[in-house]
């Protein structure tokens, strides 16, 4: 049974995503503080945090980063912030995906589910490949490992599955919309931020000069292209 930790303050909210999902087969806990979330995260082994912006003694953003730093499992951050900016700047420290409250329960179900059988997946088929290497870059898909000349990068779990998707098909160009299919499957407006922001966070663990891009390509008005 997969095991969740939900990190939010809001008893109600918390107790009500938790029974969802427990529903679906989950097997979901509760930490109300950021610091205990946080030390519970790093404690024990969970599948996947569904954690909120907004908590007493340290926020989301600042247990979203050092989440990153250590753990290779999807994150999902929620909050009632509804700006762009919180939304860019919790992708960017590492989190998977972001949802608006209200939302629906089972939306929230839903992004779980898609998250945890697109990271087995992605995960199981890096396992079976070999390595990937251009020019100075490797990317070890079995360990799932970056490494740039000679140096290891560390890439979050959405990170690594965007390049090394990308580099396992050179030379083809994909639009946001269908790298978001790939590896995020959820339809909804405004989440194509999710790619940019990835790419973007890409470009700045592997490039040498971001303006001039030696491995991923923007296509304007098309995409992005992985070039060898």
């Amino acid at each position: 049974m997969k095991r969740i930790l939900i990190i939010e303050d809001d008893t109600s909210m918390a107790n009500l995503v938790r029974d969802y999902l427990t529903i679906h087969q989950y097997e979901a806990h509760i930490e109300t503080t950021g610091d205990k979330g946080l030390s519970r995260a790093l404690d024990e082994p969970f599948d996947l945090i569904v954690l909120d912006l907004m908590l007493p003694v340290v926020d989301g953003f600042e247990i979203c980063r050092k989440l990153r730093s250590q753990l290779d499992i999807p994150i999902v951050m929620m909050s009632a912030k509804k700006e762009d900016i919180d939304k860019i700047r919790g992708l960017g420290l590492g989190a998977d995906d972001y949802v608006v409250k209200p939302f629906s329960p089972s939306e929230l179900v839903a992004r779980v589910n898609a998250h945890l059988s697109r990271y087995e997946r992605l995960s199981g088929s890096a396992r079976k490949r070999e390595e990937i290497q251009i020019r100075g870059l490797l990317i070890d898909t079995a360990s799932r490992r970056v490494y740039v000349n000679n140096k290891e990068v560390t890439f979050t779990t959405k990170e690594f599955d965007l390049l090394a998707y990308l580099a396992s098909n050179p030379n083809r160009v994909f639009s946001k919309e269908q790298l978001y299919d790939q590896l995020w499957g959820m339809d909804a407006y405004g989440d194509l931020t999710t790619v940019t922001v990835h790419i973007r966070r890409i470009r700045e663990k592997i490039e040498a000069d971001t303006a001039n891009s030696q491995y991923i390509d923007t296509i304007w008005g098309a995409g992005y292209r992985f070039k060898v």
